[in-house]
């Protein structure tokens, strides 16, 4: 699995860090980071966190291959 962050996008208000804190931890007040390649352990943790991201900033590989914004579904 692979995660990408659009840092332009995200505002820093943590949902993904709450939800998944082993991909997502923020450093200081508004800087994220993550782990671009969770393990697929993390795959339900980091598919709801970045379905509760409200800037949709999240893009999640999915096994089809396509990057798909976090609360939508592949075609």
């Amino acid at each position: 699995m692979r995660v990408v962050v659009d840092l332009s996008r995200c505002q820093g208000y943590a949902q993904c860090a709450f939800l998944a804190p082993d991909a997502f931890r923020m450093h200081g007040e508004e800087a994220l980071m993550y782990v671009p390649n969770p393990d697929d352990g993390q795959r339900r943790q980091v598919l709801r966190a970045a379905a509760a991201c409200p800037l949709q900033a999240i893009l999640v590989d999915r096994p089809e291959g396509r990057d798909t914004p976090l609360g939508t579904s592949p075609s």
